[in-house]
């Protein structure tokens, strides 16, 4: 699928892929929401995931606001550990309940619109906007941490429910 090149066409793919995700959640049985599907990740666990790394890049365009350079990914971990970062995050949140995962998910995907929607297309879609960025444009970040990655999720979840049936 072509990355969008607007923040209209950013916002429907958000959209359409939240839309389509929250379909095949809404479809799990409490079972299917909690028993690994994903390797040893639940969907619960998926969505925890999803949360976290919207959570990040929330927080590198905080900090990129402020004049900071944040550490990305995060604080510890470069690019080539993302193992290590995943495993970190599935730790963190394993323990939660589907029922906050699943208002948390909402909580953000919502701020994530909101943010979106308040910034200008210059900002989205211009290279260098800020030093963190490098030389890949801020939609990208968003794009990734929203769309990309509920359709991954979406992907793996289905993928996971397959191999059980």
């Amino acid at each position: 699928m072509p990355k969008p090149t607007s923040k209209t066409q950013m916002l429907a793919e958000i959209k359409k892929e939240h839309n389509a995700l929250n379909t095949l959640i809404q479809g799990l049985s409490p079972a299917q929401m909690t028993d690994p599907l994903v390797g040893d990740w639940s969907a619960k666990d998926v969505l925890a995931h999803l949360i976290e790394w919207a959570q990040m890049c929330l927080g590198w365009y905080a900090a990129g606001k402020r004049g900071e350079t944040p550490p990305v990914p995060a604080e510890g971990y470069n690019w080539r550990q993302l193992p290590e970062l995943n495993q970190k995050i599935y730790e963190k949140h394993r323990e939660r309940s589907v029922s906050d995962i699943l208002k948390e998910f909402e909580r953000v995907h919502q701020q994530m619109l909101t943010t979106l929607q308040d910034l200008p297309e210059t900002e989205l879609f211009a290279p260098k906007q800020y030093p963190w960025t490098r030389d890949n444009l801020l939609a990208s970040y968003f794009i990734s941490a929203t769309s990309s990655h509920y359709r991954w999720a979406r992907n793996e979840i289905r993928k996971g429910l397959k191999a059980l049936s």
